[in-house]
Parts: structure tokens; C-alpha cells; sequence
């Protein structure tokens, strides 16, 4: 038997994108590849996750969230 060549690439079903700027700076949410809004925080976040359902654990799990363009402790523009 052998290994599967290809690693294991996860599809998280929320993805917050890069910071935007604004007054105040905000982060694009995608959940299952479709926008629910825009967060201002990590709260932010967890509230969308909660609305559609989904129970978040761990916000450094690439299993759960994909951060784009920055960590979840990154909320302002650079």
C-alpha cells in the first residue's frame, strides 16, 4: 500500500480576508465561498461563524478559518 503523493489541502468554511481600509479598518468574511460581512474584529468573526451555524473552537485551526493576507491578530491596514 502506498501513500497518497499529493499533501492534504484543507477547505476551511470561513475565510477572512486581507484588511481593508477604512474608518474603521475592516476584514472581508466568506463563508462556503459567499460574503456575509465585514468585521472589525475576532468577535466579528465568531458572530458570523455563530449565525451560519458553525461552532468555532480554535481560530488557529486551518482546518476551521483561513486567514488571508495577515493572522487573526492582524486588523489594520499596512
Amino acid at each position: 500500500m502506498t501513500e497518497i503523493a499529493s499533501p492534504y489541502i484543507s477547505r476551511p468554511r470561513i475565510t477572512v480576508l486581507k484588511v481593508q481600509p477604512g474608518t474603521p479598518p475592516f476584514r472581508i468574511v466568506e463563508v462556503d465561498g459567499e460574503v456575509i460581512g465585514r468585521a472589525r474584529s475576532l468577535i466579528d468573526v465568531l458572530e458570523f461563524a455563530a449565525e451560519v451555524g458553525i461552532l468555532v473552537h480554535d481560530l488557529d485551526d486551518p482546518d476551521v478559518v483561513r486567514w488571508v493576507g495577515g493572522d487573526k491578530l492582524s486588523w489594520h491596514p499596512h
